[in-house]
């Protein structure tokens, strides 16, 4: 730790607790003890029931949560290729023009993700490109919401790259897409791992910018807390995001187990 002080250390310690446990645990405890509640009349929930995540995941939950996993991880994908090559694009560029382009990824974030939605919907509801309707929407727009933090953290990764490598690889007669190949993505890899778990839980949890778009047969996880919270069922809404928080958790531990092999080597 940066205190090195004990009483600084025991501090920071308390510190820590007093603001996670009521900001950050505590919620989350209270979502999954409603999970297993039939009534919460009182200050604490009765009627112990795993009923809810029967319901959770079987029927059109099980479908919901499906479609979020594919949404999620074809957008990571298509978030990572897009911001991968953008970064090292970025990186042969002179200042003036990577900030133009780092000002480009980073507008979806700057503005609500409902704006997205929303120019998403008016880009793509007329032909030649007529995806409304469908998925691929849906796709396109977490692609779109998640694609500036792939590019941030390339970018960053890049710019500690250490040049001797590839001028190494250069001088030994290598070509451009080989060094690339062989030198600089084993090299970012670590930080292409971590971009890609950051892409996947956000595009998990994102809702503002689906609603927006989603069609009936392409229903996330998400939205189908929402509608179930819309609807009075609390506690079956709070079973739905319990199952949408565990199989976030379950991908980013595969993604960083990855990410802690690929740093070995």
């Amino acid at each position: 730790m940066l205190v090195h002080s004990r009483t600084g250390r025991w501090t920071a310690w308390i510190v820590f607790f007093a603001l996670f446990l009521p900001l950050f645990a505590l919620p989350l405890l209270v979502i999954v003890a409603a999970s297993f509640a039939t009534h919460w009349s009182g200050a604490f929930p009765s009627g112990p029931t795993t009923e809810h995540y029967g319901a959770a995941v079987r029927g059109e939950s099980l479908e919901a949560l499906t479609t979020s996993l594919v949404t999620a991880l074809t957008a990571s994908v298509l978030a990572l290729a897009v911001g991968t090559w953008a970064a090292l694009a970025a990186s042969a560029l002179g200042r003036r023009a990577k900030r133009l382009l780092d000002a480009l990824f980073m507008l979806p974030v700057a503005v609500p993700s409902v704006v997205v939605g929303l120019a998403v919907l008016v880009a793509f509801s007329q032909p030649p490109m007529l995806l409304n309707g469908t998925r691929w929407i849906v796709i396109l727009a977490h692609g779109v919401l998640v694609t500036a933090f792939a590019y941030q953290s390339v970018s960053a990764a890049l710019a500690r790259l250490d040049p001797a490598y590839e001028q190494a690889a250069a001088s030994l007669g290598a070509r451009p897409w080989l060094v690339l190949w062989r030198v600089k993505l084993p090299l970012l890899l670590p930080s292409l791992n971590a971009a890609a778990g950051l892409c996947f839980a956000l595009s998990m949890g994102e809702l503002s910018a689906t609603m927006m778009l989603y069609p009936p047969d392409w229903m996330p996880l998400p939205v189908r807390v929402f509608t179930a919270t819309d609807r009075g069922a609390l506690f079956t809404g709070s079973a739905v995001a319990v199952v949408l928080m565990g199989s976030t958790l379950l991908v980013l531990l595969a993604v960083s187990r990855i990410r802690t092999r690929a740093s070995y080597r």
